[in-house]
């Protein structure tokens, strides 16, 4: 007789439970390695035109604990971040921010330059085959069509499949369209002159927003216009900078002495009306103030889908021109900043929440100093003009070579040969080119010069001559590429300039706060490159094209 063995139900209801607990684990554990990674719903690039990265530390006494002093203390700083080519213009610049890359491969070699199939210059942001949307000036023919790799917002674009929102705003119509790049939802700049608008092109769409005509209508361009650009704070504590009246800066048209105070309305006529608002802190205000409402109707963050919104104050740089980087204006033009950005921080944080945003912060150039201020200190600086070394060169190459229009276009530091008089005198190119640049590199003010054959050989880390070839477009450069001493430049004798491979012009703050961003700092080397790269890792979407950055490694754990 078989023996019957009974199971008993409690432990048969233990092993089917255990079973089912094994089953929920394997599932949660499932869950958790397929969980999507999480993004910041907005990601905010602002880009401060001409910002050298000692006015943090020059005027942080200035500041209030909101603005920069909150990136900094609560944020990740990059403390030695340079420009890695030149020239370090504002259309270069802010293209190598945002692509990650440099003019050898974005396609952006200055704000302008000189195209050898036309024989004419062009424009970094121009485009003929465009209407202006919200002006009918030419203005509006602008567009990023030269932008030849990819953006941080275009592969935001792609990765989204189209969803995530994409824009740029900035005074400057290139502060706008070489941020946001070529699949951007829009890019708006402001237009001056008579006018006092924001506007677009059709490059993006065929009529502005409602919301966009509506902002224009309130008319906060005219309120600006009744104000007067005066000190923020007691002249006295102004001790940053030089007296207010001094030889090295450019007063306002039909004024004399640059001074406090600047009365907007008074002013306007003989400083192309509109236009003025740009030269002013009043145009970061006018920025800030256009980037709430279009993050406001455009609902930029309210998702869980990442938008973009690139952000950039052009008035500081309008600013640095005219009266340097030593002056009372300038000081208080990055006070007056410190409480914009305090004020747009702490909307972001009440409209999105910090851990749902993230900001980075850079520049696309900084400023050098005065060089007649510079010259009266002793201090190395001198002044260049180009016309006079293209009429020596000319007279070189017709000495040598017989009478000839041997130059062609002499800009940014580029010198451009005659390449059809060449072939039919049946000359050696390569040979010309070696002869002008050792000619060019022989002149006073100069310190070295290259030719076009040296630049597609050079290679190293952080030299001179890399920063040269890394500026060096093979189809857009000229023949020769030559750098002007420390100090040198080619401007007036008040304000300043930028554009060199020197410190003064390539040393940028680069700040990140927000979405995944531990209080940090670094004083390892980085590019400008690198600042692309570290968004892209910190927010695990895909690198721009033709990036050549590396992640700031105590930045991206």
């Amino acid at each position: 007789m078989k023996k019957c063995y009974e199971f008993p139900l409690s432990i048969l209801f233990l092993i089917l439970f255990s079973s089912c607990s094994v089953g929920q684990k394997n599932a949660s554990k499932k869950n958790d390695e397929t969980e999507k990674p999480r993004r910041p719903k907005l990601i905010v690039g602002i880009t401060v035109d001409q910002m050298r990265y000692d006015y943090i530390e020059k005027f942080w006494g200035d500041f209030g604990n909101d603005g920069f002093k909150l990136l900094v203390n609560k944020g990740f700083f990059a403390r030695n971040l340079h420009y890695n080519f030149m020239p370090t213009y504002t259309g270069p610049g802010h293209a190598a921010i945002f692509t990650g890359t440099t003019p050898s491969y974005n396609g952006i070699i200055a704000n302008d330059w000189y195209e050898r199939s036309s024989g004419r210059m062009i424009y970094c942001s121009s485009d003929s085959t465009v209407q202006g949307i919200g002006t009918s000036s030419a203005a509006g023919k602008m567009s990023p069509q030269y932008l030849t790799s990819t953006t941080l917002g275009d592969e935001l674009k792609l990765f989204s499949n189209q969803r995530s929102k994409v824009f740029g705003i900035a005074m400057k119509d290139r502060g706008a369209t070489l941020t946001a790049g070529r699949t951007a939802d829009a890019a708006y700049w402001f237009v001056g002159g008579n006018e006092g608008n924001w506007a677009t092109s059709s490059w993006y769409m065929n009529e502005l927003p409602a919301w966009v005509i509506e902002y224009n209508n309130e008319r906060l361009a005219d309120k600006v216009m009744s104000q007067t650009w005066e000190l923020s704070n007691p002249i006295e504590n102004y001790e940053e900078s030089l007296e207010d009246n001094n030889p090295y800066e450019m007063p306002f048209k039909g004024t004399t002495r640059p001074v406090f105070p600047y009365n907007m309305a008074e002013l306007k006529a003989l400083n192309g009306n509109f236009d003025l608002i740009k030269g002013t802190p009043f145009g970061n205000q006018l920025t800030v103030d256009f980037g709430k409402r279009l993050i406001e109707k455009e609902k930029l963050g309210e998702d869980e889908i990442t938008d973009m919104l690139c952000m950039s104050f052009s008035s500081t740089d309008y600013i640095g021109h005219q009266f340097g980087i030593h002056s009372k204006e300038v000081q208080d033009c990055y006070i007056r900043l410190d409480k914009e950005l305090a004020a747009f921080i702490k909307y972001l944080d009440e409209k999105i929440g910090r851990e749902n945003y993230l900001i980075f912060l850079s520049a696309d150039h900084a400023g050098a100093p005065t060089p007649s201020y510079m010259m009266d200190q002793k201090g190395p600086a001198g002044y260049w003009k180009s016309d006079r070394l293209e009429e020596s060169v000319s007279l070189f190459l017709k000495e040598k070579y017989g009478p000839a229009n041997w130059i062609i276009n002499e800009s940014n530091l580029n010198l451009f040969l005659n390449r059809t008089i060449i072939r039919e005198k049946n000359l050696d190119l390569k040979k010309i080119q070696m002869e002008v640049a050792q000619f060019v590199g022989e002149q006073p003010g100069v310190l070295m010069a290259f030719n076009a054959s040296d630049l597609d050989r050079i290679s190293g880390k952080s030299t001179i001559a890399d920063k040269v070839q890394l500026g060096y477009n093979q189809r857009l450069s000229g023949d020769i590429i030559y750098v002007l001493q420390p100090g040198w430049m080619e401007y007036g004798m008040q304000g300043t300039t930028h554009g060199s491979p020197y410190s003064y012009d390539t040393h940028v703050p680069a700040l990140f706060f927000g979405f995944n961003v531990e209080h940090g700092e670094t004083f390892q080397p980085q590019t400008i490159c690198d600042i692309a790269v570290s968004v892209s890792s910190i927010c695990k979407l895909p690198l721009p094209s033709a990036t050549i950055g590396e992640p700031i490694k105590k930045l991206v754990k």
